[in-house]
Parts: structure tokens; sequence; C-alpha cells
């Protein structure tokens, strides 16, 4: 595969702005393991694999458990996620996936009985941030592993 745009490069500043929003983030009231999970199973709805492969890796040395990346596709047969997980897995799948009626009432509810609404809202923002990164990478052809070394990724020794 070759990348069809280098978007860095590209457009600098549309690029800081971005990281700058991920990293806000990254600041807000959803923990690191969680934030992981949410944006790994995003990338694999969206079937991107440059994003599925960068967030496995960072999963992965941020001490998540193989077996439990192994379930995520198939979390809700899994006994391996906690209700919190689950109800964010589920707030995922729907944003990611709009249904043309909009988010059940039903999906709300739950999720609203293991989140608080902040959140809530800063999971929502997380869903749109990891969405939009898989349209870029898809868009452009980003290559898997291409930038392991960059961000420390190779540790992961996954290769």
């Amino acid at each position: 595969m070759t990348q069809r745009v280098n978007y860095v490069e590209q457009s600098p500043e549309l690029f800081k702005k971005f990281v700058e929003f991920l990293n806000a983030i990254k600041e807000g009231a959803i923990e690191e393991p969680l934030r992981n999970l949410v944006s790994i199973r995003t990338s694999q709805l969206n079937g991107c694999t440059f994003c599925l492969d960068m967030h496995v890796k960072q999963a992965k040395l941020q001490g998540e458990r193989e077996l439990r990346l192994y379930h995520l596709a198939a979390w809700r047969e899994s006994t391996l996620f906690i209700p919190r997980e689950r109800a964010a897995l589920a707030w995922t799948e729907v944003l990611t996936k709009l249904p043309e009626q909009g988010v059940p009432d039903e999906i709300y509810e739950r999720v609203r009985t293991q989140l608080s609404e902040k959140e809530i809202s800063d999971l929502t923002f997380l869903v749109m941030s990891t969405n939009a990164w898989s349209r870029l990478n898809i868009g452009f052809k980003s290559v898997p592993g291409a930038s392991d070394k960059v961000f420390g990724l190779d540790k992961a020794k996954l290769a």
C-alpha cells in the first residue's frame, strides 16, 4: 500500500489543531484503558487498519490484557468487560454507525446508568475524534505501522 497524501505535510496547521484536540480529550474524564477500548472498537467498525494497528499497540504498551483485545470485537458475548465498559462500547458503536432513526433512548439510558453527563460528553468527543482519524487514514491509505518508531509503538513487539 502506498499513502496517497501526507496530510501532516499538506495541512500542518489543521493537523496541529487536531492533535491539540486529541490531547484535550486525553485530559478529559474518560480513563486511558477505556479510551483505548473505544478507539480500538471504533477502528474495527470503520475498517481502519492503520488506526487499529496503532491503538492495539498503544493498549498493549499501556498494560491492556491481550485476551481482552481479542474479545473486543465480540464484547457483548465476552465476560471480560465490566458494565461501564459495555455501556461505553454500546455508545461507541451507535455513534460510529448512526442508525437512520438516531440514537435509541434505550442505549442512552443504559449509558447514563454507568457514566456521568461529563463522561458521556467526553466519550462522545473521543468517538468523534477517532472516527475523524479513521476517515483521514482510510482516505489517504496511511500505511499501518509506518509511524511505529516515531510513537514508540515498536516496543509493543507485535510486528
